[in-house]
């Protein structure tokens, strides 16, 4: 997809820090920063990655305009700020969660190692495209498993937050699991199945709602689903597409119904669908549904083939922020010594987890279900054989002995040196991630009402060196 130039799509504060680092004469300091996030949305259970692929086109386009220079010399910048900018070369190391990941709080979804000015300036843009598309994917796979195997089509871009949110919550939203979406050009750009029929005033503009619905069935014959709510749904809607569905036969045919009491509605129709000789033709749902909306009516019943789902995804309305942050850990002297730095709050949750890090995924060798998140220094050895002793960050048994397990890291070598090492996979491959990681989680985790909390550790070493910074700071 052709962007535009968002190089200057940063918080002020990034470019007056910059200049700042520059004229106190450390643009060559190292710094390491971890973006995570400090709570799952909808007191769920488990989030999901996403926005690494479009993080990784932000950081390949870097490059600042004679524009934005221009600008930055109106705003009183140093000159040689300018010509650093002018002259820049990306050259920070970055590790990141593989798209498509379960993710948990307070552990890093990526880190970034570099130059302090580069380092800083690029934490806008990776805050808005994980935050943003983390949350959708995060939605559109709360809403698949309430579906229990039935498709659902995204179909938000008229109510998205602009045009980025609608092609991006797109692609987020086919990460979480949507069969497609409505948003067109989301299949040239991504391969996400571009999907829809028809909308209430395809069938207002005919004369009578029968030829609305045969001039659809005619143009479409090889896949007719009628829109049958726009007068009565059970006296005229679902009659005039039997009578279709009767004299053309098409050859995959359906109807969708987008208003009134769904539960209801679908089982008449299933049962008017049936009786009329057309057991094949599918029911297509949708107006204003979430999980709980869709878990709520399969309970009651309702005869439902697939959904479309709108607003309540696309915005992830029931809680449309997902609160990534993006701090300071660490700093690097010349001879290469890592720094620990912590950042410290009357709010608990706020403190920040010091040092240079790795997460591993811990999973249990008898049973294969992942029981924990071990996050420790980057110095310490990989997690083998050995019992662990380690500190839980989510459960009142604070200490916790860590055994027959396997770990495997969560974070992925994706640039090095400013150039980019990781294989980027195609979005086929990353929702096949999806389905492998979230077949290893407990399903108990999976719970939209009080799931059971996933364990996230950290190491001895890390714990000892966050009180000790803790005390060093009071």
């Amino acid at each position: 997809m052709e962007r535009d130039n968002l190089t200057m799509l940063v918080d002020f504060y990034e470019l007056t820090m910059g200049n700042g680092y520059f004229r106190q004469g450390l643009e060559n300091q190292i710094a390491y920063f971890d973006l995570f996030f400090r709570k799952i949305p909808e007191n769920g259970g488990v989030a999901l990655c996403a926005g690494l692929g479009p993080f990784i086109d932000y950081v390949q386009n870097l490059k600042f305009t004679e524009d934005d220079l221009a600008f930055l010399q109106k705003k009183g910048f140093d000159e040689r700020f300018i010509d650093y900018l002018r002259n820049w070369k990306f050259s920070c190391d970055i590790w990141a969660v593989p798209e498509g990941t379960p993710i948990f709080p307070g552990e890093p979804i990526m880190t970034v190692r570099g130059p302090v000015i580069q380092a800083q300036f690029i934490e806008t843009m990776a805050l808005l495209l994980f935050n943003h598309q983390s949350l959708i994917a995060t939605k559109a796979s709360r809403i698949v498993r309430a579906a229990q195997g039935r498709p659902v089509m995204e179909f938000g871009s008229r109510r998205a937050h602009g045009a980025s949110a609608a092609i991006y919550g797109a692609r987020s939203a086919y990460i979480g699991g949507c069969c497609g979406t409505a948003c067109a050009n989301c299949e040239p750009d991504y391969g996400i199945p571009a999907l829809g029929t028809m909308a209430h005033s395809w069938v207002q503009l005919f004369d009578t709602e029968y030829e609305a619905f045969k001039a659809y069935a005619q143009t479409y014959s090889d896949n007719c689903v009628l829109l049958v709510d726009t007068y009565d749904t059970l006296k005229s809607g679902i009659p005039n597409a039997i009578r279709i569905f009767d004299e053309l036969k098409p050859a995959k045919k359906g109807i969708r119904i987008d208003s009134g009491d769904i539960t209801y509605l679908t089982k008449k129709a299933r049962k008017m669908l049936d009786d009329a000789g057309h057991p094949d033709a599918t029911i297509v749902i949708s107006n204003s549904l979430d999980e709980y909306i869709i878990k709520d009516i399969l309970l009651q019943g309702a005869c439902i083939d697939s959904f479309g789902v709108g607003e309540r995804l696309i915005t992830s309305k029931a809680e449309p922020v997902f609160g990534g942050v993006y701090k300071l850990c660490a700093v690097e002297k010349e001879d290469g010594t890592i720094i620990p730095k912590i950042k410290i709050s009357n709010n608990i949750e706020k403190v920040t987890n010091p040092g240079y890090k790795k997460v591993y995924r811990l999973f249990d060798k008898d049973t294969g279900y992942a029981f924990g998140d071990y996050m420790c220094l980057a110095d310490e050895p990989v997690p083998g054989e050995e019992n662990l002793k380690a500190v839980s960050t989510t459960s009142a048994k604070k200490f916790k002995e860590l055994y027959n397990y396997e770990a495997k890291p969560l974070l992925q070598e994706i640039y090095r040196g400013g150039e980019l090492v990781y294989e980027q996979p195609d979005l086929a491959a990353i929702r096949k991630n999806r389905e492998s990681c979230l077949e290893h989680i407990w399903e108990e985790c999976l719970r939209f009402e009080n799931p059971h909390i996933y364990n996230v550790y950290l190491s001895m070493k890390l714990y000892d060196l966050k009180n000790e910074l803790l005390g060093n700071n009071r």
